[in-house]
């Protein structure tokens, strides 16, 4: 079965899925924990949650 986000940048899946304001609230918070919440319901995998947590200056 394929993914409703297949094809979709991080940005479009967080409107489609309406989680932008979510991940907006996460980020300012620097809630990483969130932040890999909201990805994994997006449907990114592991590594991808982690390159997105590093480009965001968040892997400390």
């Amino acid at each position: 079965m394929e993914s409703k986000f297949t094809g979709m940048t991080v940005n479009e899946r967080l409107y489609v899925g309406g989680l932008m304001n979510d991940f907006d609230n996460c980020l300012k918070q620097k809630d990483v924990d969130g932040i890999k919440s909201i990805l994994r319901k997006l449907e990114l995998n592991e590594e991808s949650i982690f390159d997105i947590i590093v480009s965001l200056g968040l892997d400390s």
